[in-house]
């Protein structure tokens, strides 16, 4: 099983999909894994990506999110000096969500990471 998701990972298929099917021990074996590989054969890891094999999020916060939220933000401030009420109160919907799934992703990210160093 390790090793069909080394294969994704090494064509970077890896996705959110494939960390949710490993158990917290496959995730922990796998990582141990990348570690001993970098350790023994830098170059191989540099030319598969950098050594960063991992199937688990990249650890950066989910800024392109905050970003939207914040224009759509804007936006929805706009239409409502207009005077469009309804399009602000769809607007302002929007926000909300997209704002509530940069946060919701980044504080799974910040568990996962904390449970990584545990």
């Amino acid at each position: 099983m390790i090793e069909i998701a080394l294969d994704h990972c090494f064509t970077g298929e890896a996705d959110r999909k494939v960390a949710d099917m490993l158990s917290k021990e496959d995730t922990r074996r796998l990582a141990q894994l990348e570690r001993q590989l970098r350790r023994d054969d830098p170059d191989f890891a540099a030319r598969m990506g950098g050594g960063n094999f991992s199937v688990s999020p990249t650890g950066r916060p989910p800024l392109p999110l905050f970003i939207l939220a914040a224009v759509i933000t804007v936006t929805a401030v706009v239409l409502g000096v207009v005077g469009w009420w309804i399009a602000t109160s769809i607007v302002a919907t929007w926000a909300v969500i997209t704002l509530s799934t940069a946060v919701y992703r980044l504080r799974r990210q910040r568990a996962e990471r904390a449970y990584r160093h545990s």
